[in-house]
């Protein structure tokens, strides 16, 4: 990994601040793109103004995952460049991804398949009732990034990126944590309310929807007290 100079601008300041520091918690984004006449479109929403954790920003679906989606039987890999670089939990980081985007937007990132994992976990259960499967080689890893310490909230969270092809079918979805998904335009989503580690991620975005697939994967943290944004 290469060293660059430290950019505290990517994470936001205006979290509380406590006392008690934190360890983040695995976390997973997926960002689905999509084409409309050459126009790049992203899918985001905004999270509600009572939310402990980036009250009102918009972001891409995601959150934490959970024993069940490392624990899930997957039904296709994770290419292999993508696996060696998000180590032993990028299965469960990959199936978190794909189901935080289902419980928040009623998108089912996969394929059709007529026999499904085994799960015991409620929300793969109306995932697979759909006669969908996850298809993790569908996603892409683009960049990590770790909540600074001593915030009231910490998480450490990989970035997905996926084309809009790979979504297998839309329902209605279980969770209001996002108002309202939509789909918008780069230049639309760089004039709402972001954190500032979402405006980094639609840099990335712009980059590899431009062509730029062998780019390195920024991971921004803090070390030894300073921010810095290390390449995976």
């Amino acid at each position: 990994m290469n060293k660059s100079d430290p950019i505290t601008s990517m994470f936001d300041k205006d979290e509380v601040i406590v006392q008690r520091r934190l360890r983040p918690k695995d976390a997973a984004t997926l960002i689905l793109v999509r084409r409309d006449n050459n126009v790049v479109r992203v899918l985001m929403g905004q999270r509600h103004g009572n939310m402990a954790f980036m009250a009102g920003k918009y972001v891409f679906p995601g959150g934490r995952m959970d024993l069940c989606d490392l624990r899930l039987t997957a039904a296709s890999e994770l290419r292999s460049t993508e696996a060696l670089k998000l180590g032993p939990r990028g299965r469960g980081l990959a199936h978190a991804a794909i189901r935080e985007t289902f419980e928040e937007t009623g998108i089912l990132v996969g394929r059709r398949a007529a026999v499904a994992p085994h799960t015991r976990a409620p929300s793969w259960a109306r995932f697979f009732a759909q006669g969908v499967v996850p298809d993790l080689s569908q996603l892409h890893f683009i960049g990590r990034a770790i909540t600074p310490p001593n915030r009231t909230r910490r998480f450490d969270a990989r970035f997905f990126m996926a084309d809009a092809s790979a979504i297998a079918h839309e329902r209605a979805r279980e969770s209001n944590e996002l108002l309202t998904p939509c789909w918008v335009t780069l230049g639309e989503a760089r004039d709402l309310d972001l954190p500032s580690i979402t405006r980094r991620m639609l840099d990335e975005v712009e980059a590899r929807a431009s062509g730029e697939h062998g780019r390195p994967i920024p991971f921004f943290r803090f070390h030894h007290g300073k921010a810095q944004v290390d390449f995976l």
